[in-house]
C-alpha cells in the first residue's frame, strides 16, 4: 500500500514530508525551501553558468520537486531566455504526485510550479525554454538510462535519505556512476559531509569541497572534475578521509539491500585499522590547544 504524505512545516515556513519507509523527513526542520537553495541551486553556480544559454541538470531523488524548482528560479531570474534540459530520478511517484496535490511548489514564481506540475503528472515535458523527463524506479537501475544518453550535466543534484537510512544510493559504485553523469565543468552537490560519501567521490575521480552550512553548522559537499570551482577540504577535514568513517559505502551489483550494504561496510571497518572519529576529534582538540596557546 502507498504512503500517505502529509506536509509538516520547517523553520523558513515551506513544507515538506515524513517519510514512514526511511524514518525521515525529505528535508531539514531548518528550511526545506532554504535547503534546496542553498545546498543544491547556489553551489552548483547556475546563475552564473546561466550565461551559457544552456545548461543540463540531473536531478537524483527528485521527491518534491524543491530542487529543480530552486535550479530554475536561479538559472531564469539570472538570464530568463536560457533553455535548460532536466533530467529527474525517483523512486516513489507518490510523493511527486502528493507535492502537486497539497499545492507545495506554489511557493515558486511561474511558471515553474506550472511546469513541474505538467512533468509530474505527463513524465516528460518540451517547452520552450524547458525539456524535462522525470523517470521512476530504482537510481541504481535508472541512472543507466542517463549514461546511455551521454547525458553530461552542469550540476547534479545527489539528495537520497541519509546513508544510515539508504546507503543504497551513496556507494562508491554508485557513486562512480553518477560521476560519468558529470560535465567536466559540472558540479555535484549534496548535504551530506559524510567522509564515506565524500571518500566515494574522490574514488571516481572527483575533487571535494565544502558547501556553506545551512540552519546547522555541518556543511553540505560539492564535487567536480574542476578544482578551481571548489573551496578546498581543509586540512582537518582531509585527516578525517583517512579514518574509519571514511570506509565506503560498497553494492558491486548495484542490487543489495541495505542491511547487507552496512553490514558489509561495518566488517570492512573491523579490519581496517584505521584511526576512529573519536581518536581524530581528540587529536584535533589537542592540535587547536596547542595553536590557541602558541
Amino acid at each position: 500500500m502507498s504512503q500517505q504524505f502529509n506536509p509538516c512545516i520547517t523553520d523558513d515556513g515551506s513544507y515538506t514530508f515524513f517519510s514512514e519507509q526511511f524514518g525521515q523527513t525529505f528535508h531539514s526542520k531548518y528550511g526545506a525551501r532554504e535547503e534546496s537553495i542553498f545546498k543544491y541551486a547556489v553551489p552548483t553556480l547556475l546563475a552564473q553558468k546561466a550565461s551559457r544559454g544552456h545548461l543540463r541538470i540531473l536531478d537524483i531523488c527528485y521527491g518534491l520537486g524543491y530542487n529543480s524548482a530552486a535550479a530554475l528560479s536561479a538559472i531564469w531570474r539570472s538570464h530568463p531566455d536560457c533553455t535548460v534540459e532536466i533530467i529527474a530520478l525517483e523512486l516513489d511517484r507518490t510523493v511527486p504526485i502528493s507535492a502537486i496535490e497539497h499545492n507545495l511548489l506554489s511557493e515558486w514564481e511561474q511558471p515553474i510550479p506550472q511546469l513541474l506540475t505538467q512533468l509530474v503528472r505527463a513524465e516528460i515535458i518540451e517547452v520552450e525554454r524547458l525539456t524535462a523527463r522525470l523517470i521512476y524506479g530504482d537510481a541504481r537501475m535508472t541512472i543507466g538510462q542517463v549514461i546511455d544518453r551521454d547525458f553530461q550535466a552542469d550540476a547534479i543534484f545527489l539528495d537520497p535519505f541519509s546513508p544510515i537510512s539508504c546507503p543504497q544510493l551513496w556507494t562508491i559504485e554508485f557513486i562512480d556512476r553518477v560521476a560519468k553523469c558529470c560535465a567536466p565543468d559540472g558540479i555535484i552537490a549534496t548535504y551530506s559531509c559524510a567522509s564515506a560519501v565524500r571518500q566515494a567521490m574522490v574514488a571516481a575521480g572527483l575533487a571535494v569541497g565544502d558547501s556553506t552550512p545551512v540552519g546547522r553548522k555541518s556543511p553540505g559537499t560539492i564535487a567536480s572534475f574542476d578544482v578551481a570551482q571548489l573551496t578546498p577540504l581543509s586540512p582537518q577535514e582531509l585527516e578525517h578521509l583517512q579514518t574509519r568513517a571514511a570506509i565506503p559505502y560498497r553494492d558491486p551489483t548495484l542490487t543489495d539491500s541495505m542491511a547487507k550494504i552496512i553490514i558489509r561496510r561495518e566488517l570492512e571497518q573491523d579490519d581496517c585499522g584505521l584511526e576512529t572519529t573519536s581518536q581524530w576529534k581528540k587529536r584535533w582538540r589537542k592540535i587547536v590547544v596547542r595553536a590557541s596557546v602558541a
